[in-house]
């Protein structure tokens, strides 16, 4: 009895002994302990529920907010999801050095594994002759927490199939919430074409990873709206975040995220009526050879449209072949060809991860400069998820982004061919078109550097992998049942 007694009282005395604590910390002016309770939550659920834990993650990650927006002494660091990540990599070290098992050896083993594995080795490798090592150390840093959470961490929630859908919804309806706040503020704005640039803030920088993020969205909510399994209300609900998540993007004046929309639906026709892969590669190669043919006509008349990115859709939809005014596509020229001529003087190591947006400013051509150009790295990277690593990696760091993207989709056509009707299917289509809508976004962009992208992009990669493994190919499951 009196045992009970002493429990029953610890809790209260623990909680008042807090706020007394508290209320000194404040009247001090240092209100960072009243965090305590959440960091102590925080560290519990790492132990006891990861799996629920990453779904939090996946849930805060839209309404993320970075220090460094903040102005708070330029710390680039996402709260509260970065921190997490952090806790969570370090938990998962710990326990693959005692058990292996901690991912699957399947998972290890598969091609896409190895790629991205090559490709944490090769930034580890090119941070040594780095212009600026700190600045590589924390990209490599940030990249290794990102792939440990969200592919291998991801691989092992993904087991169980409710955590796959809880993941994505949890992604959607903290979406939800950041596209209603931007669009009331944009509402406030007439829905003008110049405030769609930073409505978002604080929780994306800008107009083109808000986009972004929401074209990797359509496909998800779109197969949600029909997903079989699903309730008449959760399939309302999906409808409902389709139509939100299409008004936000309508609204960002992202034309890159529009563009890769149209992508995402060409790739949807090539699986869905089982276009062999000769064919593609012989339009790619036909096409190609059409445009280097004929490449001063086409630069001719790319160069007489003078459509300005404008409120009006269709001006700003007319202004993405605009390669002679408009400052948004010239400034992307200008980091293209200045990350070209970084790797040109630095073509095997580059100049070291994440240093592309420090170094730039002395590759910039006198004739490539726009009224937007900087030469402090105010306005971002190299705009493109190929050239980025090309400059800041040498030509391996690009070959190896490109070998992601190529085993994937192959993997994924393979996958699709043998997999039977039903809710993986769909499943794993849409989130395989929402990665087709960053592979071709990433030609105009780069946001792997941030948990808006890397969040989506890694758990999406890895459910391509986990579904190739849950349906092998015909010998290799005779060979498993034996």
């Amino acid at each position: 009895m009196a045992q009970a007694l002493k429990r029953n009282w610890t809790i209260p005395l623990l909680c008042g002994l807090f706020v007394l604590v508290n209320a000194f910390f404040m009247v001090q002016r240092a209100y960072w302990f009243s965090l305590l309770p959440v960091a102590l939550i925080i560290g519990w659920a790492m132990v006891a529920s990861p799996d629920r834990l990453l779904t939090f993650i996946a849930f805060a990650t839209p309404l993320s907010i970075n220090l460094e927006q903040l102005d708070l002494g330029g710390i680039g660091v996402s709260l509260p999801t970065e921190p997490i990540m952090v806790g969570l990599t370090l938990l998962f070290l710990l326990k693959l050095a005692v058990e292996k098992s901690v991912v699957r050896l399947a998972v290890w083993k598969h091609p896409i594994t190895w790629v991205i594995l090559a490709q944490l080795l090769w930034m580890a490798v090119c941070a040594i002759p780095s212009s600026m090592p700190l600045v590589s150390l924390k990209f490599l840093a940030a990249r290794l927490w990102f792939v440990t959470t969200m592919y291998f961490m991801v691989s092992r929630a993904f087991e169980e199939p409710r955590n796959i859908h809880r993941f994505f919804w949890a992604y959607m309806l903290g979406l939800a919430v950041v596209v209603i706040y931007t669009l009331v503020r944009h509402a406030q704005h007439g829905f003008e074409h110049d405030p769609a640039h930073w409505v978002m803030s604080p929780f994306f920088k800008d107009h083109t990873s808000y986009g972004a993020i929401l074209a990797f969205f359509v496909p998800v909510s779109l197969a949600a709206v029909s997903l079989p399994g699903y309730s008449r209300t959760r399939k309302g609900l999906a409808f409902v975040l389709l139509v939100l998540i299409s008004m936000g993007l309508v609204f960002s004046y992202t034309r890159a995220a529009w563009l890769s929309l149209i992508g995402a639906a060409g790739m949807f026709v090539v699986l869905r009526f089982r276009i062999p892969a000769w064919v593609i590669v012989g339009l790619l190669l036909v096409g190609g050879g059409v445009l280097w043919v004929e490449r001063e006509q086409i630069t001719i008349a790319l160069e007489r449209n003078r459509e300005e990115s404008s409120d009006d859709m269709g001006e700003h939809v007319r202004s993405i072949s605009n390669i002679s005014s408009d400052a948004s596509n010239l400034e992307r020229i200008n980091r293209w060809n200045s990350a070209l001529r970084m790797w040109q003087e630095k073509p095997v190591f580059g100049w070291g991860p994440g240093t592309y947006m420090f170094q730039y400013a002395p590759f910039q051509a006198a004739e490539d400069r726009t009224i937007i150009s900087t030469n402090f790295g105010l306005n971002g990277n190299a705009h493109s998820e190929y050239l980025g690593p090309l400059a800041e990696q040498g030509v391996f760091g690009m070959l190896l982004m490109i070998s992601l993207i190529v085993t994937t989709a192959v993997t994924m056509f393979r996958l699709y061919g043998r997999m039977p009707s039903g809710t993986d299917r769909r499943l794993v289509l849409a989130v395989f078109l929402g990665l087709v809508t960053y592979y071709l976004h990433a030609a105009l962009n780069n946001f792997l550097d941030l948990d808006k992208a890397s969040v989506p992009f890694w758990a999406s990669t890895v459910l391509v992998v986990l579904m190739d493994l849950k349906y092998p190919k015909r010998e290799e499951s005779a060979h498993v049942t034996m």
